[in-house]
């Protein structure tokens, strides 16, 4: 237990190991009934197909087919009761030509001609037409030329037998070489898990290859089963939605030689994007795997499956490294190949993280407030060059630029805007900016000299009349009668 923490740091932790080494998943405090399942672990589906009515005659139509998926108990008595039946038959054909002809009566008379010879009842016909389909030819039987009926039975026997031994045959040999028995050797992990990879919340489950011969262009597929109610009302027991497991990347094409890891990144898109580890405890749905490939040895098709209920996801878990570099070779030990220990892992949704994270970012307050003091800046703007171009021409040449209220008020709401967006910086880049000599400060000192600069020379360029009056209070209560008739008027 010391090495295995060395090994994978004191943060995790081993599920309840067995003697074997394999480690199991602890049990769920409030088990459920038993879960019906659409797909069971040995990758036989639940379906049984009800009230075909006249639709059984399709299955005639297909014999060969129908006969290939039929289990092996009837396959060996279809097998031995066609032959049964085609061989007292043909043997029947056999002792009626025999007994029409009268050749039962004279079979020991040597000046006497049978259509077959030495066959005198129907067990002798009966072993004439053995030895005649087995092509065995013991050479005390015989047919002689003087039957043409017999030559005739002879060709249908023999297309007959041909075509009862390409069928039944033919049929056993596809039965046994299915590929079936060749998915008994690829295995998947009795559970799936929940934990966290390259910063993601990830969905992952483990496959192998027990042979050595190869699975040539092996791809894995994930659908996830799980009734819904469309906004229409419809119902659906059993929607099926695509589990992405790298379909985009190619990473569902897999190089089979080892046990791998399949993982489902749990993101916007995924349909766990809503599953947390409390859902779970009320969540009913099923993860169906097929795993397709091309078997080496025969190129056939072959396909394995299984599935996952909500009971067997564990949330927290990682699996076991189960490959380990030998004197020239990787070893891969099976006796971990099930096994889990658990990871820290958050008990959120992907959703819920989300959620939790704009809330807690301090970039939305400032933001909100820049956005509005913006806006008031530009209003603020607006209404001053309203009333700057409601003063007479003579004050607008007085002050020298006519534009510089707006431009002013303009510089002081960059210098606001800069203001804030330090204030959004974090403490470490505050730190720097507030150092002597830095760029934003001579931006600062530069603006204020350029407001500065601009008061003084329009307060240079009044009469020396108006330069007094500028000294204290309002310039406009400070005006010429007629001036300030001027201004009420245009201002009215």
């Amino acid at each position: 237990m010391s090495a295995l923490r060395r090994k994978l740091g004191d943060d995790y932790q081993v599920v309840s190991t067995s003697a074997s080494g394999g480690g199991l998943p602890p049990p769920r405090t409030a088990p459920r009934g038993k879960r019906q399942r659409f797909v069971d672990k040995n990758g036989r589906c639940n379906v049984q197909h009800g009230n075909l009515g006249g639709e059984t005659s399709r299955y005639l139509s297909d014999l060969f087919t129908t006969l290939v998926d039929l289990k092996w108990r009837w396959n060996l008595f279809i097998f031995i009761l066609t032959y049964t039946v085609a061989w007292l038959f043909m043997a029947s054909m056999w002792w009626v030509i025999a007994y029409m002809r009268g050749d039962l009566n004279k079979a020991h008379d040597d000046s006497y001609t049978p259509c077959v010879a030495n066959v005198y009842n129907f067990p002798s016909a009966f072993l004439f037409f053995i030895e005649t389909e087995a092509t065995i030819g013991y050479g005390y039987r015989y047919i002689t030329d003087k039957c043409p009926e017999g030559i005739i039975l002879f060709l249908f026997q023999s297309i007959l037998g041909s075509i009862v031994d390409a069928f039944l045959i033919g049929c056993m040999f596809i039965k046994m070489s299915q590929p079936k028995k060749r998915a008994e050797t690829l295995m998947f992990s009795e559970h799936a898990a929940i934990s966290m990879r390259d910063g993601k919340l990830t969905l992952m489950f483990r496959v192998g290859n027990l042979r050595n011969s190869h699975m040539v262009s092996a791809q894995i597929r994930c659908k996830l089963l799980k009734s819904r109610q469309t906004p229409e009302g419809e119902f659906l027991p059993l929607d099926q939605l695509e589990l992405d497991v790298g379909f985009s990347t190619g990473a569902d094409q897999l190089f089979l030689v080892s046990p791998l890891t399949i993982c489902h990144v749990i993101d916007a898109k995924s349909p766990f994007y809503d599953l947390s580890q409390r859902s779970m405890q009320t969540e009913q749905f099923e993860i169906v795997v097929i795993l397709e490939g091309i078997v080496e040895t025969t190129g056939m098709t072959c396909q394995a499956r299984t599935s996952y209920t909500e009971d067997e996801v564990l949330w927290g878990h990682r699996f076991f490294p189960v490959i380990s570099l030998e004197e020239g070779f990787f070893k891969v030990d099976y006796s971990q190949f099930h096994a889990t220990f658990e990871v820290p892992t958050p008990p959120y949704s992907v959703k819920e993280q989300e959620e939790m994270l704009l809330m807690s970012s301090p970039l939305i307050a400032p933001a909100v407030s820049n956005s509005k003091e913006r806006n008031n800046s530009v209003e603020c703007l607006d209404g001053l060059d309203e009333v700057g171009t409601k003063l007479p021409s003579k004050l607008q040449k007085i002050t020298g630029r006519e534009d510089f209220p707006k431009k002013l008020l303009r510089m002081s709401s960059t210098t606001s805007e800069k203001a804030y967006s330090m204030g959004d910086l974090p403490m470490k880049l505050q730190r720097i900016s507030s150092v002597p000599g830095n760029s934003e400060e001579k931006l600062v000192s530069k603006t204020t000299k350029m407001m500065s600069d601009p008061m003084s020379q329009s307060v240079a360029d009044l009469p020396p009349k108006l330069q007094k009056l500028s000294g204290g209070g309002r310039m406009e209560g400070n005006l010429p009668p007629k001036l300030r008739k001027m201004n009420s008027d245009r201002f009215t």
